[in-house]
């Protein structure tokens, strides 16, 4: 799953802390600037269960999460 706009705090730890509640989460992970290492603002979850990855686009996509509405989608 595409997971957007993502505040500059989140790490990789903390999506799949936050995501692990609806489900497995193989991996998660934040997409940094190789450069100054600094987040770009988005990221992406593995979850091996189709349903709860469903689950989680139709709960939470929209929501706010440290005052950003993120964006979740699935990730081709």
């Amino acid at each position: 799953l595409y997971i957007g706009n993502l505040d500059e705090k989140i790490q990789s730890v903390h999506l799949k802390e936050a995501f692990q509640e609806f489900g497995k989460v193989k991996s998660a992970i934040v997409i940094n600037d190789k450069k100054t290492g600094e987040s770009k603002g988005f990221g992406f979850i593995e979850m091996p269960d189709e349903a709860e990855a469903q689950k989680v686009i139709d709960t939470v996509s929209g929501g706010k999460w440290e005052g950003k509405v993120i964006t979740i989608r699935k990730a081709y």
